[in-house]
């Protein structure tokens, strides 16, 4: 059988050298050490599939990917890079990949993602437009959850398909949202959010539909409802699964129908409206408890984008902290801070229960409370010590020590370290819970442990 031809760019040696490895056994491999090169021998030859990088010096991996859709539009390309951003994504697939991997990857996922490459049907389907160009964002991650994210928002947005986001509160869905909108063929119209729960449910219907002059008491013009400002655009509903029940039905219908009227109205008004909704709660709960209709959320759920809480994405916190320190300094107008190693640490192992938000609100914190451009962990504000994970230390019935003893029962033949790890938990909860009790007032924390209150900071230093 005749091997496929398979032209690798890449301006480290070392990735070339791996991708030969993982794909000479199935291709014909010819490497290049930057774009230009790779462009000057495609006017005498045509691979079947080109790998390229994004950051090389002179000719990018993007710049290559356009001249390659113009030269050879159904030559299929995979896009690599280290620098895993979803503004890199995008302009990928904008570019006309057909794929996106982010470095490090996998021997078998890059040879599995070539096979694929060089067997698809239909070029024409995953083809973007090579003269747009992706809209900036402030999404960036390394880790694989957040690629696939982004790889999944490269190939849906330039197509009308409703979304439902998923993901804990502070995950950044609206951010998502926006990046859909943005990098879609209704960028150019607006973008409408609105938050269902932040809105009373017997003003929310005006609110979403608009209503006509004299609907209701105190209705003295008519009011144009988000349905009608998103018109031609995307209308983003957060927090969809504390919609009223009433709400659903009429949300429904305007769904099937494509057509809505507005309160107190008798004219049928046509919608042109990409949805996006997005929720924080399990809905298939509450489609088995009948608080969320089960036809609604198969209309909303048509693609499903789940985004990782950062706490499962610890190797992206670092790179988070540098870019809300520095957006922080440039929005304060002040100096830009840096953290030091073992306050990073501090806050790459905590368990950041309000996600992203908790993050850069902690940040703008820092930026404006540290007193030295070094931040340490005395700068940490109080709350955040009192968020950490803790073991269980009570059973169902209230009895703590059968709770601590079944525990230790547990773990005693697995961790050596047992009787420190307890001692030093046991502490932290005293300590989480006595600075409860009081507020955060150190002093009188520290009264009701027996300490002074030196000796709490130090405790609080040391966890």
């Amino acid at each position: 059988m005749k091997k496929s031809k398979l032209w690798i760019v890449d301006d480290e040696e070392s990735i070339r050298e791996i991708c030969r490895s993982a794909l000479e056994d199935n291709f014909i491999i010819e490497t290049f050490p930057n774009g230009s090169e790779a462009l000057l021998a495609l006017n005498s030859d045509e691979p079947d599939l080109i790998i390229t990088d994004i950051k090389m010096p002179g000719l990018s991996g993007l710049d290559l990917l356009q001249k390659v859709s113009e030269k050879c539009p159904s030559l299929p390309t995979i896009v690599i890079t280290a620098h895993s951003d979803i503004d890199n994504a995008l302009s990928a697939y904008k570019g006309g990949a057909f794929e996106y991997l982010p470095k490090p990857f996998d021997v078998d996922t890059i040879r599995s993602l070539a096979l694929k490459a060089l067997n698809q049907t239909d070029v024409d389907t995953i083809k973007k437009n090579s003269n747009s160009t992706a809209q900036s964002s402030k999404i960036i991650g390394q880790a694989q959850s957040l690629q696939n994210v982004f790889r999944a928002i490269g190939k849906i947005s330039n197509s009308n398909i409703t979304v439902l986001i998923r993901g804990e509160s502070g995950t950044g869905k609206e951010l998502i949202a926006q990046a859909v909108h943005d990098n879609s063929n209704r960028s150019s119209k607006p973008f409408v959010a609105i938050n269902v729960a932040a809105i009373p449910h017997d003003l929310l219907e005006s609110e979403l539909f608009g209503h006509e002059k004299g609907a209701f008491t105190g209705a003295q013009a008519q009011r144009i409802g988000r349905f009608e400002q998103a018109q031609g655009g995307t209308l983003f509903l957060d927090e969809v699964g504390d919609m009223h029940p009433e709400l659903q039905t009429r949300l429904l219908r305007v769904l099937s129908s494509q057509e809505f009227y507005r309160v107190g109205g008798h004219r049928p008004i046509k919608s042109d409206v990409r949805i996006i909704a997005a929720t924080n709660q399990y809905i298939e709960e509450l489609i088995k408890t009948n608080k969320f209709r089960e036809d609604l959320y198969h209309r909303l759920n048509v693609f499903k984008l789940v985004l990782p809480p950062l706490r499962e994405r610890k190797e992206d916190i670092s790179s988070l902290i540098t870019y809300f320190l520095k957006t922080s300094a440039t929005e304060l107008n002040t100096e830009e801070k840096r953290i030091d190693d073992s306050t990073l640490k501090y806050l790459i192992e905590f368990n950041w229960p309000g996600n992203i938000r908790q993050l850069e609100n902690i940040c703008r914190y820092l930026t404006v409370m540290s007193a030295s451009s070094v931040i340490t962990i005395d700068d940490l504000p109080d709350d955040i010590f009192l968020n950490t994970q803790k073991i269980n230390v009570v059973s169902t019935d209230g009895d703590w020590k059968s709770g601590l003893q079944q525990h230790i029962r547990k773990e005693i033949l697995s961790d050596k370290d047992i009787l420190k790890k307890v001692g030093v938990e046991v502490e932290k909860m005293l300590i989480e819970e006595s600075l409860l009790a009081t507020d955060g007032i150190k002093l009188e924390a520290a009264k009701l442990l027996g300490w002074g209150r030196n000796t709490l900071a130090r405790k609080v230093k040391d966890h």
